[in-house]
């Protein structure tokens, strides 16, 4: 299995030298509803306060606009009722205004917002990390068109995935109980089908893939539970690590995600 490696140390811990001193590149955090968006803000803070990107946009629906202050980096887009994103040209737009799209989630179970964030994540020229609940919902809008599109990372966990695998008729069955290698072999051949990232969590290992290559490290190594995993900073390490080394997908999550900074 060739293509599968446990990794025991960091072999891109390099990569750090890549983050630049002076601040550049753009990152949209895109998510949010009106009833929430808190981990929204605190993840666009977290990369602001810790990588020096130049622009950190915080993407919210116009339900929020009047609830929370205007700041200068915050971008209202039209929504609908209920609270989350309307299908608009504007959120399309504002995907291709960032060097990197990180959709957070909290986005409502909205069918109209389901439509309008798949629309724009199918038709993303930009890197896009689709994430925690954002998952469960354009799994159900689509996903043979948006996981068609080699820009889109999705960090998802083990059920989410059987889930969006389960709705495209994907013929490999992954279960909770699988083994590691079983899970391995499954993500190498299905990122050879379709030209999407993954990054997941199984039987505490974490596990990141790309064009048939898996790699895998150990959640303690991360300085994260299996619960903090999922809250947002990681994401916007890995977001931000591969911002500073483009097309270097595994090698740049793997130094994210590893402990430290």
């Amino acid at each position: 299995m060739d293509f599968f490696e446990k990794l025991e140390s960091n072999p891109y811990e390099d990569l750090k030298w890549n983050i630049p001193e002076k601040k550049q590149g753009a990152i949209n955090v895109i998510g949010g509803n009106v009833g929430h968006f808190r981990t929204e803000i605190k993840t666009a803070e977290f990369v602001a306060g810790n990588y020096p990107v130049q622009d950190v946009r915080l993407v919210l629906p116009d339900a929020l606009k009047g609830k929370i202050p205007d700041m200068p980096n915050f971008v209202f887009l039209p929504s609908v009722d209920a609270g989350g994103f309307s299908e608009s040209q504007e959120l399309i737009d504002e995907f291709s205004k960032a060097d990197f799209n990180l959709v957070l989630g909290d986005l409502s179970r909205n069918t109209v917002t389901g439509k309008a964030v798949a629309s724009a994540v199918k038709t993303s020229e930009k890197m896009t990390l689709v994430t925690r609940d954002a998952v469960d919902l354009l799994a159900e809008n689509s996903p043979d068109r948006w996981l068609m599109n080699e820009n889109v990372i999705v960090m998802a966990s083990m059920s989410q995935l059987m889930k969006l695998m389960r709705a495209v008729y994907y013929p490999k069955v992954m279960l909770l109980s699988s083994s590691l290698m079983r899970v391995a072999e499954t993500l190498h051949k299905f990122t050879l089908s379709y030209p999407v990232s993954i990054v997941t969590l199984h039987n505490g290992q974490v596990l990141i893939a790309r064009n048939g290559i898996v790699k895998a490290l150990d959640l303690a190594n991360t300085g994260y539970s299996a619960m903090t995993f999922w809250g947002g900073e990681v994401a916007g390490k890995i977001v931000s690590m591969n911002l500073y080394s483009p097309n270097k997908f595994i090698e740049a999550s793997v130094a994210a995600v590893w402990a430290g900074k």
